[in-house]
């Protein structure tokens, strides 16, 4: 069984809290279990959490979910971004998978309340890869 630790951003909970709920169906129906949980304030503050978790022995992969809402400036863009370096190399520093499951940039509230579903894919590309990279490292 694949063990997951989901990192939510919280600042639009409305929204986070759905994926978050897609995201455990998701692990129950892919056979992976959530066993931590770490709340962040927003997904800039994502990356942190998800790199201590990544060097836990007992996570398998990190899922980061949260949303981020367009507004009048480029902060949409600069925090999403920023996360998503970020995420990456704490995956590729800690050889576990991280995977993004953050809604945003350029994304209006109506926008983010359609995508809710995406949270529940990252739980898939987390069990994916945890399932794939064995072979490439010749670890089956």
């Amino acid at each position: 069984m694949v063990t997951l630790g989901l990192v939510v951003a919280e600042f639009y909970e409305v929204f986070v809290a759905e994926m978050e709920a897609q995201a455990r169906t998701n692990a129950d129906r892919r056979d992976a279990e959530v066993t931590e949980r770490v709340a962040v304030p927003g997904v800039y503050d994502a990356p942190l959490a998800a790199d201590r978790l990544a060097r836990r022995d007992d996570i398998d992969a990190v899922v980061a979910l949260g949303v981020v809402i367009t507004g009048d400036t480029d902060h949409d863009r600069v925090v999403t971004h920023t996360a998503a370096r970020q995420l990456s190399a704490v995956s590729v520093d800690r050889d576990t998978p991280v995977t993004f499951g953050v809604q945003g940039p350029n994304m209006s509230a109506v926008e983010a309340r359609e995508r809710i579903e995406k949270g529940a894919r990252a739980v898939d590309a987390a069990v994916d890869l945890v399932e794939a990279l064995p072979a490439v490292s010749g670890d089956e």
